[in-house]
């Protein structure tokens, strides 16, 4: 029987999630809560009826199912989507970017459309929390060709204050990851307040210092685009009143983090 697995969006033509011209698909479920979650559809498994939230997604395009948000589907199907793509991928060197939520929530539908991206010659990214068995990093890593991996406070107290979760698996993943080889983008989110902290900066810049192989770092600075979805969802908006960094603040963390001697993207 062929694998399935829940996923809210397919976002065609995407230039944020990985190099070149990107599909990316979107899985539903996420072991974290982060207070600055842009993507608050994205934290429970399975599909949610919501009122007045339009589908991301759909495969069937049904009408009917405009309060919906994710739809179970098959590898098949989603390989379908993907496929389309394929010119735009050889043109700028792009492919097939699998995001959340967390993808390695569902590893077997994962591996499998990893598997069938790698027979087809379509370049892969895995978005990744991190937080997961570094076992079920070993079943995909020969089938991805880039993990853009989240950084997103040091203290571990902090961390779970803002995330959910301790941080301690994904630091300790990350550690054996940057060992393997030379297929990591780290991407920091800039929250004003609680990630861009004198200390948490200077701590994150110590700790990347003794990684290995790490090919960029992108800067993601704060925006508010996801009020609306907060509103929609009746969910507390726990980061309504931050105020998104400037242009200058985030030019000068780009060249504090330069010190590194690595690659320094604001933005994905």
């Amino acid at each position: 029987m062929q694998t399935s697995g829940y996923i809210f969006d397919i976002k065609k033509y995407s230039v944020n999630d990985g190099p070149g011209i990107r599909t990316t698909v979107f899985f539903k479920g996420c072991p974290l809560n982060c207070w600055w979650c842009h993507n608050p559809e994205s934290q429970h498994t399975e599909p949610e009826e919501i009122d007045n939230c339009l589908f991301r997604w759909n495969l069937s395009y049904d009408q009917s199912q405009r309060s919906k948000v994710g739809s179970q589907v098959f590898v098949d199907e989603v390989m379908k989507e993907i496929e389309k793509d394929i010119p735009f991928y050889e043109e700028s060197k792009g492919g097939a970017t699998f995001s959340g939520g967390e993808p390695m929530l569902q590893i077997d539908f994962l591996q499998s459309l990893l598997t069938k991206c790698k027979r087809k010659d379509i370049h892969t990214a895995i978005d990744t929390t991190g937080y997961a068995p570094f076992s079920d990093f070993e079943k995909i890593y020969d089938n991805t060709d880039i993990f853009l991996y989240d950084l997103k406070l040091m203290d571990d107290k902090i961390h779970f204050e803002y995330c959910g979760v301790s941080n301690k698996l994904i630091h300790d993943n990350l550690k054996k990851l940057s060992s393997t080889g030379n297929k990591i983008i780290l991407r920091l989110p800039i929250i004003p307040t609680i990630t861009d902290t004198e200390e948490n900066i200077s701590q994150t810049i110590s700790f990347i210092s003794t990684l290995k192989n790490i090919r960029e770092i992108d800067l993601l600075p704060f925006h508010s685009t996801a009020k609306s979805k907060y509103e929609r969802m009746q969910k507390e908006n726990r980061v309504v009143n931050l105020v998104p960094p400037t242009k200058e603040y985030m030019n000068e963390l780009k060249n504090r983090f330069s010190q590194l001697g690595i690659p320094i993207k604001i933005g994905g």
